[in-house]
């Protein structure tokens, strides 16, 4: 049973650690001890981005059975909504938690047509997550030769650490 319940205060502080705990944990899967991809000291995503998102949109715990497992971070604009960060600790990967927790999103949104979200192009996992689970399509690939227009100094003289050969952006739009 996966549910969803608003981040408190009080849980903020381990929220960010168990979001960059799973973030970590995918580069370390994919490029090990030579990962080169960190936006902080250690860190694949920074404190300073995780602390961003949850001021700017809605922060949620993931719970199974009642215990967080994960944490997902949502903005919603009228029909249209962003999936800033979404984790499940690395301990429960491959037991449908995550496609769970996102199934409960959109039951919170019903007004959403068009969801959003990026990844790193080197996440495979998450590649695979939001578009055989979750139903969303690529729509870009940002890198040097097309930067993203929202952050578009990520591919310039301040290129991002975290993502330095590109993102892709996803969409998913409601029938």
């Amino acid at each position: 049973m996966v549910e969803l319940k608003k981040l408190e205060q009080l849980d903020r502080e381990q929220f960010i650690k168990d979001n960059q705990e799973a973030f970590n944990y995918g580069a370390m899967e994919e490029f090990g001890m030579r990962d080169d991809h960190f936006e902080e000291n250690g860190q694949i995503i920074s404190r300073e981005t995780i602390e961003k998102s949850i001021d700017e949109g809605e922060a949620y715990r993931i719970l199974h059975d009642g215990k967080p497992i994960g944490g997902v971070v949502i903005k919603v604009d009228g029909n249209r909504g962003d999936l800033s960060l979404i984790f499940v600790s690395p301990k429960a990967h491959s037991k449908g938690i995550g496609y769970a927790a996102w199934c409960e999103v959109e039951k919170l949104h019903p007004e959403v047509t068009v969801w959003e979200t990026v990844t790193p192009y080197f996440e495979k996992r998450n590649i695979h997550f939001y578009v055989n689970r979750c139903g969303f399509h690529i729509v870009e690939f940002y890198n040097d030769h097309h930067p993203d227009p929202n952050e578009p100094e990520e591919y310039g003289a301040e290129k991002d650490e975290q993502s330095p050969d590109g993102m892709f952006r996803f969409e998913k739009r409601r029938k």
